[in-house]
């Protein structure tokens, strides 16, 4: 089966055999540090959040890791980097918790944590899809481009919209034994996108920088 997959397609096959694909898409990037902080991400990150239950925080560290993989798997921002680096460990503890408790309102606890320097909507809704993925999708430019047109406009009010479509098409993939989460819906598209680029590669192998 094809490992791309359109928005509007309501396959949940087609959805599952991008998904399921994401993990070689990463791998064909070759960037070996993106698969460590894609593991410490997705696997690491929400065990430790949950185990702080039922009073969740994000310690500094741990944003400074989650941050790695953000600008990894995208566009790497040093500047960014920077100042979350320079963030107070108490100031990142505080907001992180703020936010969580916000959950299910995702205005509210992107809002808590973008008081953050260096933390825009897109890295707040990385910290939030890590530890509710079921609510909170992660705000990568290829879901954006997918869902809501070729735009990418990081603000609170694109988000929000993204959230609700990937939460949508949640809902309706998600039939029988299939199920699915705003956050698959993301890694499927991201996938799908890194997909469909590969195959504009030139026979030679070699991409124009």
């Amino acid at each position: 089966m094809a490992e791309t997959v359109d928005f509007a397609s309501s396959d949940a096959a087609a959805w599952r055999a991008a998904l399921d694909a994401y993990d070689s898409r990463l791998a064909s990037l070759d960037k070996p540090d993106l698969l460590e902080a894609d593991s410490f991400y997705r696997h690491d990150l929400p065990l430790l959040l949950h185990r702080r239950d039922p009073d969740p925080f994000l310690a500094k560290p741990e944003l400074v890791q989650l941050l790695q993989w953000k600008l990894s798997r995208g566009k790497w921002r040093p500047r960014l980097m920077d100042f979350v680096k320079s963030l107070d460990d108490s100031v990142v503890e505080s907001a992180s918790r703020k936010a969580f408790a916000a959950l299910p309102d995702l205005s509210k606890a992107i809002t808590e944590l973008t008081v953050l320097k260096g933390v825009g909507p897109a890295t707040a809704s990385a910290v939030l899809a890590a530890y509710a993925p079921d609510v909170a999708p992660f705000m990568s430019d290829e879901a954006m481009v997918a869902a809501l047109g070729n735009t990418k406009e990081y603000t609170l009010k694109q988000y929000l919209a993204l959230a609700e479509k990937l939460q949508t098409k949640a809902e309706e993939l998600s039939v029988g034994e299939e199920s699915f989460t705003p956050s698959d819906v993301e890694r499927a598209l991201w996938s799908s996108t890194v997909a469909s680029k590969s195959r504009k590669v030139p026979a030679s192998g070699k991409r124009k920088r």
